[in-house]
């Protein structure tokens, strides 16, 4: 995960601007990466069950993508729970890089994958995919950035990661889940789930900052608040202050007024022609796209830069 001094920096520069706003990297401590693997099992999260069937149901074309002996490169990898249709199908060959922020979170699910795959060799990153890495050397990469996590990061950044990510899969591409455009209702019940576990994420933020940096959130002061908005094809989190409150982090005083929120993620949409537009942007050349029936969700091949196209 990012360390102490990083998100202390990052938390007091965005209480101290207007708009206030943090990065949705800090949701990720062990709590916070916990959360979110409950709010995936959600009845009302349709993107991870989505996306989880078209990868066992389009694994074996998927991977047939992939150039041999390969090193196989998962962005914030998590609990690595998705990349394992794609092992099976591929027969877990070469080398699998998992890259996540939450370091402890990262290794614990690495020691599970390695047992689970006694042949493949597992060499986790604990590292923020935003900015450059330092990877292992190969001639061959692929890339796989799954559960629409592309859709956290702004049109522009989201260029800026993709051109990265065509820079270092060399002789490969991009596997990537995009989350699609749709009824704004089905958005609403994604993000105010009944059982409120998406309510508690975006609560552990404050928390986080307690237990860290000794700051004095009230966090039950503060109210979990998601909605999409059309015109920026985007469902927006925030967490809205209750009443009027003073918060102390880092030996600074934060006053909050009733109704101030704090920004703390974005969730982009796109169209599927939309997105291949932006993966051009970045240099990739698009491939197939597997969509569920409904058309809810997307998983894309890139092909990188010098690698012939595929479908």
């Amino acid at each position: 995960m990012p360390e102490a001094g990083e998100f202390e920096r990052e938390l007091v520069a965005g209480l101290s601007a207007r708009p206030r706003s943090i990065s949705p990297k800090f949701f990720y401590d062990t709590t916070g990466s916990q959360l979110f693997d409950r709010i995936c099992d959600l009845p009302e999260y349709y993107p991870t069950r989505t996306e989880f069937g078209l990868l066992t149901a389009h694994a074996a074309e998927m991977t047939a993508l992939f150039p041999p002996r390969a090193d196989l490169i998962e962005f914030g990898a998590g609990s690595v729970t998705k990349v394992r249709l794609l092992l099976d199908a591929w027969g877990a060959r070469g080398r699998f890089i998992p890259l996540d922020i939450s370091a402890e979170h990262l290794h614990a699910s690495a020691a599970q994958l390695r047992a689970d795959y006694p042949g493949l060799d597992v060499l986790p990153l604990a590292a923020d995919f935003t900015r450059p890495l330092a990877l292992p050397h190969g001639d061959r990469r692929v890339g796989f950035f799954p559960g629409s996590s592309i859709g956290n990061l702004g049109p522009v950044a989201a260029v800026r990661f993709l051109r990265q990510a065509a820079q270092c899969l060399t002789g490969g591409g991009l596997l990537v889940g995009v989350d699609l455009v749709k009824d704004p209702a089905v958005l609403h019940r994604a993000y105010n789930d009944a059982a409120g576990v998406t309510a508690a994420f975006n609560r552990n933020l404050l928390q986080r900052a307690n237990r860290e940096l000794g700051a004095d959130f009230d966090v039950e002061a503060f109210d979990h608040y998601a909605f999409y908005d059309p015109l920026r094809q985007r469902v927006e989190m925030h967490l809205v202050s209750r009443r009027r409150q003073t918060v102390h982090v880092a030996g600074q005083a934060f006053e909050f007024a009733q109704g101030e929120s704090l920004h703390t993620e974005n969730s982009h949409k796109y169209t599927v022609e939309g997105f291949r537009e932006l993966a051009e942007q970045a240099g990739f050349v698009p491939g197939p796209v597997w969509m569920d029936d409904e058309e809810r969700f997307s998983v894309h091949w890139l092909a990188a830069p010098g690698l012939p196209r595929r479908g």
